[in-house]
């Protein structure tokens, strides 16, 4: 429920009156002995869905912008006509007035959000090259990414033009400012002793998972859009859902940077692809239930002008994200692709050792190094095979060049293959299978063993 407070400019208070009379509003009327401008102040209880509808016509009765009108939240309301009311306004959706406050408070003074903003990038940078999904949660909650995202929307739909501007402009600034940071933190450490001088950062599972984004990261972006939207509307959780949408935008953006300063242009420009995508789709989500929600502008005399000027923003907005869509889906075809030869690699060399069934000789690893940027370049994949062998068992001398054929016939693709053999030596009591610790002789052989 909500407490409407309404200071009723002089010369309006039987419209005021009658105003509320026609919506069946119990109000009470108090005498306003302050400025001169006042006559009377009114209030009433509504629940949250009513506070539209009663403002607007209460704006038609007289009063304007110019009076005070103050909607407060209640904890409690002890009434048999609570009922009655809420009948009379049905619906969870807040006010416009209240949306407009929301967003305001959600998007904080400039220094404010740059501060938290820089804080949050080092934090999730951090967690970034640490490998630490954790530190990377925590960063998030620091990350005051979701007040431009949402009043920007607000602002569009209902055509707050200096809102509008604020929000968009914070958000491009502001995930400016994160990629920047990240890069020179990566830039500093790089030149400390904190993380090793030959770090390879595609190696840590954390950057590469934002290096090879896919349509999942839309429906991540679209899903946090769409609940920050919620939040706002039904007044709950908004800071849970900020984490999401934070989520989705401060670790692509650590990881540009940390790209830009370990002078990796691949991996700077795939982690910008998903930020701005996500971005994109942030807005998109947001706007477009802010508008289905029944949300519109104090001044509705020109409906259709408003209605086409919000589906031209959806229309560039979903436009931006079909075609940054295409990288998308590049890269969760070629992951896909990637995936299935390594399933269908391991799969046949598994069936081939189990046909020849050799005794003492076992496969004991196969990795396949393939990614999805060597399938978008056309590198052939590479296929590491262990083997273990008996000791003084003979080596094939061209076992790898006959899986090179048989993989590249069965799978219809070139590949190159690289054995290593395991010897192992066992006690004649008992010849278990032999772990990998317990091989002491290992050696490579690249397309087929050398003596």
């Amino acid at each position: 429920m909500r407490l409407v407070q309404v200071l009723v400019p002089e010369g309006t208070r039987a419209q005021v009156i009658e105003s509320l009379d026609q919506q069946g509003v119990d109000y009470a009327l108090f005498e306003e002995v302050g400025r001169g401008d006042f006559e009377a102040m009114v209030q009433f209880p509504v629940p949250p869905s009513g506070v539209e509808p009663i403002l607007d016509r209460l704006r038609e009765a007289g009063v304007r912008e110019g009076a005070y009108t103050i909607v407060l939240p209640t904890e409690t309301v002890v009434s048999q006509r609570l009922a009655a009311l809420v009948d009379r306004f049905p619906g969870l959706r807040i006010s416009r007035e209240e949306l407009i406050a929301r967003a305001n408070d959600l998007a904080p003074a400039n220094s404010t959000f740059f501060a938290f903003l820089v804080l949050s990038t080092i934090i999730a940078t951090t967690g970034l090259l640490l490998d630490s999904a954790a530190t990377i949660i925590g960063a998030m909650v620091v990350a005051p990414l979701m007040g431009p995202a949402i009043s920007a929307s607000v602002g569009a739909v209902l055509n707050d033009k200096p809102m509008r501007a604020r929000g968009v402009r914070l958000q491009l600034t502001g995930l400016i400012a994160a990629i920047l940071t990240a890069a020179i933190m990566g830039w500093l450490l790089q030149r400390t002793v904190l993380i090793p001088p030959d770090l390879d950062i595609l190696s840590i599972p954390q950057i590469t998972e934002r290096t090879s984004p896919n349509f999942l990261s839309l429906f991540l972006a679209l899903g946090s859009g769409l609940a920050g939207a919620i939040s706002i509307m039904r007044g709950s959780g908004s800071t849970l859902v900020g984490v999401a949408i934070a989520v989705a935008l401060i670790p692509p953006a650590a990881t540009s940077g940390l790209g830009i300063a370990f002078g990796l242009p691949g991996t700077a420009i795939a982690a910008g692809v998903l930020v701005v995508v996500n971005l994109l789709a942030i807005n998109l989500s947001a706007l477009v239930l802010f508008y289905a929600s029944g949300f519109r502008p104090v001044d509705t005399v020109d409906g259709e002008s408003i209605r086409r000027a919000v589906a031209a923003r959806i229309v560039v907005i979903a436009t931006g994200i079909a075609v940054l869509s295409l990288v998308l889906a590049t890269v969760t075809v070629a992951t896909y692709h990637t995936q299935t030869f390594e399933q269908q690699t391991q799969a046949e060399l598994q069936a081939a050792f189990d046909e020849a069934d050799i005794e003492g000789v076992e496969l004991v690893d196969v990795t396949v190094d393939y990614e999805p940027v060597d399938v978008l370049l056309g590198n052939e994949p590479e296929v590491n095979v262990l083997v273990g062998i008996p000791r003084d068992f003979p080596t094939p001398p061209d076992l790898a060049q006959r899986f090179d054929d048989e993989l590249t016939e069965r799978l219809e693709q070139d590949v190159f293959v690289q054995i290593g053999f395991l010897e192992a030596e066992f006690s004649e009591r008992e010849p278990p299978e032999p772990p990998l610790d317990e091989f002491w002789t290992v050696f490579a052989v690249s397309g087929g063993p050398t003596d």
